[in-house]
């Protein structure tokens, strides 16, 4: 059994959208209605492409490139300043990604908040996340975040050995990881993410270990950590790949126990949080979020869409030219309607892979079925002893249905079990 299928961050996967035609964000704005939505900017700009990476992102671009881009992020926000503006909508969280959003100069991030914030109604108590790397990150640049109410900054280290960087693709160093913590924590943001990565070439528990053991001397509110997935379109090549996910797979228990034993609660398979208690639960329906930029994908009700998907340099400038020219933003040209049967299983994904779990009684409640019915695969993984149904006599609830400690660990084996065949098909006919 290979434990690492498939990164099931949200479902269904970019390669499955297609383009549209006739429809306009005015036709799913309603959506947006009030407050509790999400925004999210993408930053497509990197210092250089790590070995691994397979997000839009792209690299040698100048300060004249990136200006020309907030222009374009202008208009767009200007656009849908009228529509927002029709329904009342409110956004409770902003997380701005890419990308690197810190490689931006400090006039170019006054720029961007001063726009969203022209644009864009916030609610008073809004969560702000953005996203950095150790070379990107100085204290003035963390000081425009503090000023602009950035409540969480997430850090890609990956490793504090400057020879699984090396092997990473990536252009920091440990020692300029080590500063770049230092400087977080003087800042004093409400939350502080650290990213890690494990099976990566070279790597032992041993060494990933001590890694974790060193992030935790700054105790960040939370340690995402993450296997090594070589993607189409990622540059680093695999050697050697026999006995490799069984490696990756040690280290993962290793670390996640260890983690655990330091007093982290384990939310998902690669997410871990300084605190104690367990998770309250979180409905997360289907999604209410917006993207401005290039590359940034949006949820509404059944409807997802994004610019298309593309990896490669070439193909990102191109994308990133038309994004610039485009005329018309409200126009929605790509991207996927979800059916009925979609729809629950994007459902079932997003709540069944992050703790406490995938409430049955709610998703009766949403859909009118019950999900074991439905879904004879989850009585299978129950029998296998992948997840576990918790029943709330007390309430008359069907309980929850959550994954076991196997189960966690193995949830990129699992998520992808639940792709449709037609989804699929769309992913393995995918072209740039």
């Amino acid at each position: 059994m290979n434990p690492y299928v498939q990164y099931m961050y949200s479902y269904p996967h970019k390669t499955a959208y297609r383009r549209l035609r006739g429809i306009s964000l005015e036709q799913y704005v309603h959506y947006l209605k009030g407050g509790g939505n999400g925004l999210y900017v993408h930053l497509p700009f990197c210092q250089s492409k790590c070995g691994y990476c397979n997000l839009f992102s792209v690299t040698g671009r100048q300060e004249a490139d990136v200006s020309r881009y907030l222009e374009a992020l202008s208009r767009q926000c200007i656009q849908y300043q009228q529509l927002l503006n029709s329904v009342q909508a409110e956004f409770g969280e902003l997380i701005i990604g890419g990308g690197t959003p810190l490689l931006l100069t400090e006039q170019q991030l006054d720029r961007l908040f001063g726009m969203l914030q022209k644009h864009i109604r916030f609610l008073a108590q809004r969560e702000a996340v953005i996203e950095t790397a150790p070379n990107q990150t100085d204290a003035r640049k963390l000081g425009i975040l503090k000023q602009a109410g950035v409540t969480r900054v997430s850090v890609g280290i990956q490793s504090f050995h400057d020879q699984e960087l090396r092997a990473l693709g990536r252009k920091h160093q440990a020692q300029k990881a080590r500063e770049a913590l230092h400087l977080l924590k003087a800042a004093d943001f409400a939350c502080i993410n650290t990213d890690f990565i494990y099976g990566i070439p070279g790597q032992t528990v041993q060494s990933l270990l001590d890694s974790l053991k060193e992030a935790l001397a700054f105790a960040p509110d939370e340690i995402f950590l993450y296997p090594l997935y070589l993607h189409p379109g990622a540059w680093l090549k695999q050697r050697g790949r026999d006995g490799e996910e069984t490696q990756a797979f040690l280290q993962y228990q290793h670390g996640s126990a260890f983690l655990k034993s330091a007093g982290y609660r384990q939310d998902s398979m690669r997410r871990f949080v300084r605190q104690s208690g367990t998770r309250p639960y979180q409905a997360c329906g289907f999604g209410t979020s917006l993207a401005l930029g290039c590359g940034g994908r949006s949820y509404l009700g059944n409807l997802h869409f994004c610019s298309p998907y593309a990896t490669a340099q070439a193909e990102c400038l191109q994308r990133l030219l038309e994004y610039e020219q485009t005329k018309d933003y409200t126009q929605i040209t790509h991207g996927i309607l979800l059916s009925e049967e979609e729809r629950k299983r994007r459902y079932i994904i997003r709540h069944l892979l992050i703790q406490p779990g995938l409430s049955l009684d709610e998703y009766q409640k949403v859909f009118t079925t019950a999900a074991m019915e439905e879904f004879p695969i989850l009585n299978d993984w129950r029998k296998s002893g992948y997840v576990r149904l918790q029943e709330n006599h007390r309430e008359q609830k069907a309980g929850f249905l959550s994954l076991t400690t196997e189960g966690m660990g193995l949830s990129d084996y699992l998520g992808p079990m639940l792709i449709s065949e037609e989804v699929l098909a769309l992913m393995k006919t995918w072209k740039a």
